[in-house]
């Protein structure tokens, strides 16, 4: 995931040769439900979740695209450091307390790794969330994604304590919540 984009400006794209970040639409949420299938199996989710977050914060809904088919997706939303959403759990509303941009799932399909989409959806997160004034990006990584997430520049959350490692047990074992600092884009 750390091959070179080229952003596309005002749209915020992302583009490699034959790959780009566009936004998502409820046209894309079958085929955001099979990636989640074949990429997160053991964290089903239902279709409801990814409707309700792109309706409460479409500018986090992200679809990853090569030749017309949808490779990936990214989905982020207001959140609060330390309180991660339960899975697949709507969320009802967006936190007026806002003070980071959680990064509820980032998916690619195991042919599309290592072609630098990765990398470009973490660029949109931290425009994203510098845009909207938070300081921080906050995430729950599975165990198998852990160590790109430290390769990124995040960081175990130290101030959650029992609460924050009930919530982390509700999803299964191996799992961090884990957070960093919003990186300044000019």
């Amino acid at each position: 995931m750390t091959a070179g984009l080229q952003s596309d400006g005002e749209r915020g794209e992302r583009r490699g040769a034959s790959a780009l970040w566009r936004a998502m639409t409820a046209a894309d949420l079958d085929r955001i439900l099979a990636i989640a299938d074949i990429v997160h199996p053991a964290y089903p989710e239902e279709r409801g979740v990814f409707e309700e977050r792109l309706a409460l914060y479409p500018a986090g809904c992200r679809v990853a695209e090569r030749d017309g088919e949808a490779i990936g997706y990214g989905v982020m939303h207001p959140g609060r450091l330390g309180v991660p959403p339960p899975l697949d759990t709507p969320l009802g509303s967006l936190p007026a307390d806002a003070d980071c941009l959680y990064l509820h799932d980032i998916a690619l399909l195991p042919e599309s790794r290592g072609t630098g989409l990765g990398a470009a959806v973490l660029d949109y997160a931290h425009g994203l969330a510098g845009r909207e004034g938070w300081r921080w990006l906050a995430l729950t990584s599975t165990p198998g994604a852990r160590s790109y997430w430290d390769r990124v520049g995040f960081m175990p959350y130290a101030e959650g304590g029992p609460a924050l490692e009930a919530k982390l047990a509700s999803y299964g074992g191996g799992m961090s919540y884990m957070t960093a600092p919003v990186l300044v884009q000019e």
